[in-house]
């Protein structure tokens, strides 16, 4: 049936008041099988609504080229939340944060070496129309007006972080109702006020504001720049991701509910994350963070777990948590209705399925032209150069016959750099070492070779830098004071493991493939852990499952049942760190952090 949402003095469905509740929750985070467990979750905490971005470079993977099944299936999603009595908020917007891979921008966009995102650059705004056509075809009939469940749609995010440019937020506006977007539209800032101004443009879509804290108190912002109209909370923050390398971050539980029940009382709220799921793959984000050294700030480079759990009141693996039956009742005494004290929903069963032994290993240099064809150019180019987005690329070049002892230094090179002669490492830059002169000593008066293994970590999705997420090597390797010329680029997205041929050779303390072949007589959720393992990705019956890292605050991966196979199952691990152990194992809690963690106060 047809409804009508305005947007009044407050929001009105066919007239009538209606108070949002929403719930976060991204079906490109969530195992398709589990979706509808989940958004049955969402609906017997209380909520009314959900939200969910839309992240354009996992729908338009490459230029021209679509998909909208399988995890991506967001029609399905959005038709799985109206089944289910939920109401949806759609962030379309060409740009999303979420801790998500650049933000959920393509990498494609930046083999423009002249890309501006996310500003009146023709060449963004013409990809963002084509994509933006597409897109609407499908999500357009899913509208309230057309007996659809979407009710607001956004049209960009947190803009007042990046720019003031209002003349792009209005093409935004223009390119989507004339794609067919006729439900009210939102922006959504800070509660600071500079920032909110510059990223609103009040009369053509509603301001809304993030925030995780003082709700009363930072609603004032808000209130000043639309005083006759709904004030809504797009992201209440009631958790936090984690970086790697970083502290597992904790909200303090008594001050969050408070602060939901204060903005129930104000207005609207969007619990963000009410489920947080998982950065499956290499689709992690990360942030630059300020930090003080040497009395000056230097902003530090800090990619996002795979875990995207976010202390959510539905955990990473569909749990409920004591915050999701505190939420529920706030909210059942906030419209004076009953409430579960336990909700009916089952308990999500887990396993231990124990530890199997390495099979097979296999080192990456034997390999490498099985995984990828060397192209060839005068000087490192950058993944997006060569149409890669994701993984690893290898540069290696011939250094001849040089003095013994040579400087070497890496211009422009994101993210982390394996460095190794003659198949030898030499050093790994990461960070700050990447501004450090390193050496390495060449054999005498024979050829030598220089291979530099670079990972992408996950382009930034927040802040100024996002025309700047070119990974790989962008500007050149120095020698003594020159620029080495000649290399050989493999890329390396790891997406043929099948052409690993484990009968070829292996050499420790180099990066390496690892084969484990195991069988179960029942799939059931479970967690990967890695003991004594170092650092990389892992592919379980050629799904990658994301990256791990000793270095933490996790531990282990999630598995959801589905990606598991009555019978063989296949684990190949990538580890480029040279540190590997014999076995892995499947545990049944997860383990979030390997040190102290970070509580914003008492969890009561």
């Amino acid at each position: 049936m047809q409804k009508k949402f305005d947007v009044r003095e407050s929001f009105t469905l066919n007239g009538a008041t209606f108070q949002i509740v929403s719930g976060a929750i991204h079906y490109f985070r969530i195992e398709p099988a589990y979706w509808e467990d989940r958004l049955q979750k969402v609906k017997d905490m209380g909520c009314n609504t959900i939200e969910t971005y839309v992240p354009w470079n996992v729908h338009e993977p490459e230029k021209g080229k679509y998909q909208f099944s399988g995890q991506y299936d967001l029609i399905r999603f959005i038709q799985l939340a109206e089944q289910i009595g939920l109401y949806v908020i759609l962030r379309a917007s060409p740009y999303i944060c979420a801790e998500w891979e650049f933000g959920g921008l393509p990498a494609w966009l930046l083999k423009d070496p002249a890309m501006r995102v996310r500003s009146l650059y023709e060449p963004f705004i013409q990809h963002l129309s084509d994509y933006f056509r597409e897109l609407f075809i499908h999500i357009a009939p899913l509208q309230v007006d057309q007996a659809g469940p979407i009710i607001l749609m956004q049209v960009e995010n947190e803009y007042g972080y990046f720019s003031n440019e209002k003349a792009y937020l209005k093409r935004l506006v223009h390119i989507m109702k004339e794609n067919g977007v006729t439900v009210p539209l939102v922006t959504s800032d800070s509660t600071r006020q500079s920032i909110l101004n510059a990223g609103s443009i009040p009369g053509y879509a509603l301001p809304t504001i993030n925030c995780g804290s003082d709700l009363r108190e930072r609603i004032h912002s808000l209130r000043t720049l639309i005083p006759n109209k709904p004030l809504m909370c797009m992201e209440f923050w009631i958790g936090w991701f984690n970086v790697w390398g970083g502290l597992h971050e904790r909200r303090n539980l008594a001050a969050i509910n408070q602060d939901l029940l204060n903005m129930l009382d104000i207005g609207h709220v969007n619990i963000y994350m009410i489920h947080g799921g998982t950065n499956f793959g290499f689709m992690n984000g990360a942030n630059y963070y300020e930090r003080v050294k040497d009395d000056y700030y230097k902003e530090e480079y800090a990619p996002a777990t795979t875990s995207y759990d976010y202390g959510a009141p539905i955990d990473e693996s569909g749990e409920l948590t004591e915050s999701y039956y505190r939420f529920q009742e706030t909210i059942a005494k906030a419209f004076n209705q009953h409430y579960f004290e336990r909700p009916t929903t089952p308990i999500v069963l887990k396993k231990a399925y124990g530890s199997f032994l390495v099979s097979d290993k296999v080192g990456l240099f034997e390999v490498l032209e099985d995984l990828a064809s060397p192209i060839h150019c005068d000087y490192p180019v950058t993944m997006e150069m060569l149409d890669q987005a994701y993984g690893y690329i290898l540069y290696q070049s011939q250094l001849g016959k040089l003095p013994l002892k040579q400087s070497i230094k890496l211009l422009g090179t994101q993210d982390r750099a394996h460095v190794f002669l003659n198949k030898t490492h030499q050093f790994t830059a990461y960070r700050d070492s990447f501004y450090r002169k390193e050496y390495i000593q060449l054999r005498e008066n024979q050829d030598n070779q220089l291979a530099i293994l670079v990972e992408n970590m996950g382009r930034a999705n927040f802040g100024p830098y996002l025309n700047d997420q070119r990974k790989g090597i962008g500007t050149a390797v120095m020698l003594d004071e020159y620029q080495q010329s000649g290399w050989d680029h493999f890329c390396l997205p790891l997406d043929n493991l099948a052409n690993l041929d484990f009968e070829k050779a292996y050499q420790s303390g180099l990066p390496a493939f690892y084969r484990i072949t195991f069988e179960i007589d029942q799939a059931v959720d479970t967690y990967l852990a890695l003991p004594g393992w170092g650092k990389g990705v892992v592919f379980l019956n050629n799904f990658n499952l994301g990256r791990f890292w000793e270095e933490g605050p996790q531990q282990s991966l999630y598995v959801p049942a589905p990606k598991l196979n009555i019978g063989k199952n296949e684990l190949i691990i990538f580890e480029t760190e040279g540190k590997a152990a014999s076995s892995i194992e499947f545990v049944a809690e997860h383990v979030l952090m390997n040190k102290e963690d970070h509580n914003d106060g008492d969890e009561t």
